[in-house]
């Protein structure tokens, strides 16, 4: 890399960050809301149980959407540029949380409000769809070769700020609020901040340059005219094997960073901002480790380091909801609980997850590749998870036995997954 790039690196990963933990603050805020708020205001129903598990099918439309907007900006960013995608994905995520704010309730508005809210979820889902693989490929292809594991985990901590300003907002709302006033208006604040995001996110992108990968494509004029269908050509196993490893990534993820905040409060009668305080002290420290085992896979080896991460990571739910069971209350058991396997265990996968995807593609089709194997193996990693978390957990009579053998599951498939990738480089 030149020394033109270099000098550029620095505000390309400050604004990938930065975008990135808007993307994911909002979409994350309406996972940790959905089981709190949004099943009472907007799914009214005498079985708590019903309830919920219709707030999280909403959540998991907006996993659905994603692999559209994966397709759509993936397209244009491999036909047009990764720039300007990224831009028009942080106006399109921050437009539609704003709106969720002055959302009217279905006690207003009837049928009209969920509906409403289920529009302005797959607005979002489309949003990020082409949000993540765009902030990853500005990273990825700015970075020197032997470090693109570093830099490409950059966007990454993104989502370990959205989820810890979503939840830590959340906390602090709940904590200073009763519970009447945070139901009637204090859960809006959370998604009006929205808007600050989304100025300095705007901001900050349309200052950035476009990567000097794509930059060489399209001097030699050699886009690709269908970057989906091109993407099929000599790459279905690794499109196949992809998904597969992203599994883990899913299903931990929903599990410790959204479900858990559910659990803890209906199954562990915890309040809900202790709950939420532990998830967002596990994404702070996730904070430090992503980056970390980002460099250690340019070291180590990309698939080497994430087939370790997902066994250990699978197998880690187990000891963990079995503490938070025992804990008796105990705050400090249950933040252990949360905070060994999210925030040190997980950037095992999370951090080198970026390179190792988009190693997978060329550069004429790259943005569209990670875009498509990163969402569209989300409907199955993670947009479910939370409904098939709920259902395994009134499936066990309240016990979390069956959900961390789900999660085992998932990280014994993305090992095999990952290895397979070895074979296939």
């Amino acid at each position: 890399m030149d020394t033109k790039n270099t000098s550029r690196l620095l505000p390309v990963v400050s604004s990938s960050i930065i975008g990135a933990t808007i993307e994911w603050y909002d979409f994350f805020l309406y996972g940790v809301v959905a089981g709190m708020v949004l099943n009472q205001l907007y799914f009214p129903s005498h079985n708590p149980f019903i309830s919920t598990l219709l707030a999280y099918v909403t959540f998991a439309v907006g996993f659905f959407a994603r692999p559209v907007g994966g397709i759509i900006f993936g397209h244009f960013g491999d036909k047009l540029g990764r720039k300007a995608m990224l831009v028009l994905t942080v106006m399109i995520m921050g437009g539609s949380t704003c709106l969720i704010a002055v959302l009217p309730t279905y006690q207003q508005i009837g049928i009209w409000a969920p509906i409403i809210l289920l529009l302005l979820r797959v607005i979002q889902g489309i949003g990020l769809g082409g949000e993540w693989g765009g902030a990853v490929l500005m990273t990825y292809e700015y970075a020197p070769k032997n470090k693109r594991g570093f830099y490409a985990s950059f966007p990454q901590i993104g989502l370990s700020l959205g989820l810890l300003l979503a939840s830590g907002v959340v906390g602090l709302l709940s904590a200073f609020l009763t519970k009447a006033e945070f139901l009637a208006w204090g859960w809006r604040v959370a998604f009006g901040l929205s808007v600050i995001l989304l100025v300095t996110g705007l901001w900050m992108r349309i200052t950035v340059k476009e990567t000097p990968e794509f930059q060489k494509v399209k001097e030699s004029h050699n886009e690709t005219r269908v970057p989906f269908k091109e993407m099929w050509k000599g790459n279905t196993k690794k499109i196949i094997a992809g998904m597969g490893a992203r599994y883990i990534d899913g299903v931990f993820f929903n599990i410790m960073g959204v479900f858990s905040i559910e659990y803890l409060t209906g199954h562990g009668k915890m309040s809900n901002s202790m709950a939420t305080l532990g998830v967002s002290l596990s994404a702070l420290v996730m904070c430090f480790f992503i980056p970390l085992l980002g460099r250690l896979s340019d070291r180590f080896g990309r698939t080497r380091t994430y087939f370790w991460g997902s066994l250990v990571t699978g197998l880690s739910a187990i000891p963990a909801f079995w503490l938070m069971g025992v804990s008796s209350g105990n705050i400090w058991i249950v933040w252990l609980a949360i905070i060994v396997p999210f925030g040190v265990f997980y950037p095992i996968v999370y951090g080198p997850e970026a390179a190792l995807f988009s190693e997978l593609f060329d550069s004429k089709v790259r943005y569209t590749g990670v875009s498509f194997v990163y969402q569209f193996s989300g409907i199955f990693a993670s947009g479910i998870t939370p409904i098939i978390a709920t259902a395994l957990i009134e499936a066990g009579g309240g016990s979390p036995l069956l959900m961390t053998l789900y999660v085992l599951f998932s990280g014994l498939v993305s090992a095999c997954s990952v290895w397979w990738i070895s074979k296939l480089k």
